[in-house]
């Protein structure tokens, strides 16, 4: 089976270019011919070279909108999955979304959609989200499924009336195991903590170093990821007087080294799908302390695996990443409570498994997806 990828951005690496990472090498590893088509070339073009994974940089395809530009990038995509002569497309994140799908319902192709984030919800302005809403509406008739990687995706995807329930599927994000040596000791005193997230909105890492300069004691804290906000991190960290305690360090391919280093893991984002990072964290035996936004309760279970606050709400972070530098048994509980959790369910084996069984209902519809539907 031939099939297409389509992704937004090359320029910045994120769950959602992984998981087209994964998805992709699985295919290839399967037999199967897939092709990624990526806005550009940058660290997520890099990481499919490693991987030995076809692509093609969509040289019009970016995040921002603007009409003509985005007008040449459908032109150009129709051009690519012409002469490819896909099967089965696959497209994730909003732009490429949109993009693909039109691609595809000129060209009578089967296609997919994974938002990683709908721009229907609370990232962005309300007057934004009649819009996107409306966009959504519209390229939903052009796709035989869409995957929405939480329940929490696929629950406002009806609420708000996007699409049908029958075109919905729900597939959790999956991580790929790491070996023994990189599991973390969250035990381990004194306590280093551990945030993964690219350096910019909706993550949210100003409330995250508002809160840690109300916490006592001896605490350090490495910034995993890079991206624009990075200048403005850095001058709140100065001015909150923690700035010596912050270790910045940019972005990584992988990220399990910093994770094993670390006895608590931290995310204090605004909004979000299922963060990879969470399961990562997991995966590594940490304590997950995050924002209670999304789909991060579905992995996250509150004072089993880690400790649940509100977004934005400083205090309650605070308090939470006190109790656990407080007590490195619950550190060690909960951590091993999260291992747990990823070897039962988030595993990316599952995931590969269960995307297939998608890809089997859209291209027969006798094969049945009812287990993930």
């Amino acid at each position: 089976m031939k099939i297409a990828y389509v992704i937004t951005r090359a320029d910045a690496v994120g769950g959602a270019s992984i998981h087209v990472r994964d998805l992709a090498l699985a295919m290839l590893e399967r037999g199967h011919q897939p092709l990624v088509l990526v806005g550009g070339h940058g660290h997520v073009t890099d990481l499919l070279a490693h991987a030995a994974v076809p692509f093609r940089s969509v040289r019009f395809l970016r995040r921002p909108l603007h009409p003509l530009r985005d007008w040449r990038a459908l032109e150009e995509m129709t051009s690519v999955l012409r002469d490819f002569r896909p099967d089965l497309v696959s497209t994730h994140t909003a732009k490429a979304g949109w993009i693909g799908r039109a691609a595809c319902q000129r060209l009578g192709i089967p296609v997919i959609y994974t938002p990683h984030g709908w721009t229907i919800g609370q990232r962005i302005s309300a007057a934004s989200g009649l819009l996107f809403t409306a966009a959504e509406r519209i390229a939903a008739k052009w796709c035989r499924a869409i995957i929405c990687v939480c329940d929490y995706e696929k629950e406002l995807a009806l609420e708000k009336g996007v699409v049908r329930q029958e075109v919905l599927f729900m597939v959790h994000n999956g991580v790929r195991d790491i070996a023994p040596s990189l599991r973390a000791e969250p035990g381990r005193d004194p306590a280093r903590i551990c945030s993964v997230a690219r350096l910019e909105s909706p993550k949210d890492h100003a409330t995250l170093l508002r809160a840690l300069a109300a916490v006592p004691g001896n605490w350090r804290l490495d910034l995993v990821g890079d991206g624009p906000l990075e200048p403005k991190i850095r001058r709140l960290a100065g001015s909150l007087g923690i700035a010596e305690r912050i270790r910045f360090l940019g972005y990584q391919p992988d990220v399990a080294e910093a994770l094993a280093g670390s006895q608590i893991f931290v995310l204090s984002s605004r909004s979000e799908a299922l963060p990879r990072s969470v399961l990562e964290a997991m995966r590594t035996g940490l304590p997950v302390v995050a924002a209670d936004v999304g789909g991060v309760c579905e992995a996250v279970s509150n004072g089993v695996t880690g400790l649940l606050v509100a977004a934005r709400d400083v205090p309650a972070l605070s308090g939470a990443i006190s109790d656990l530098l407080a007590s490195p048994a619950l550190r060690q509980r909960l951590g091993a409570a999260g291992r747990l959790t990823f070897e039962r369910r988030f595993r990316v084996e599952r995931m590969i498994e269960d995307t297939e069984m998608v890809y089997a209902a859209v291209l027969d519809r006798t094969v049945s997806a009812r287990r993930i539907a």
